[in-house]
């Protein structure tokens, strides 16, 4: 059976809000010499447009999945969306602590979206 909008919509929306959302909490690390009234301004500019796409992910979300599965599905997106942006913007590199850390937050989410036990 083919994915539903309200199934696929959420993943996408809120993979793209994570994108805005990362580069106004972490964008301004390479541009420590800023002013820090700028850096918050220009960070709050940003994360209205992660606003715009985050509430209606979880507004359309939410008619298929739980509130739950919806803040889990966001957390997982969150941790790809750094770990890519991360090594790529701020050249950091990602550890075997960092791996086995995320892999834990995975490990959970497979337990949320498992369903009861």
């Amino acid at each position: 059976m083919p994915l539903s909008f309200a199934q696929v919509a959420p993943i996408l929306l809120l993979t793209a809000s994570n994108v805005f959302m990362t580069l106004a909490w972490y964008g301004h690390l390479k541009f420590g010499s800023k002013p820090l009234w700028l850096v918050v301004i220009v960070a709050w500019s940003i994360a209205f447009f992660e606003y715009c796409l985050a509430v209606p992910a979880n507004r359309i979300g939410h008619q298929v999945y739980s509130a739950a599965e919806l803040k889990t599905m966001q957390e997982v997106i969150t941790l790809i969306v750094f770990a890519v942006f991360s090594v790529t913007f701020l050249g950091e590199k990602l550890t075997m602590n960092h791996a086995v850390g995320f892999a834990l937050i995975v490990a959970g989410a497979w337990f949320v979206f498992r369903g009861p036990l």
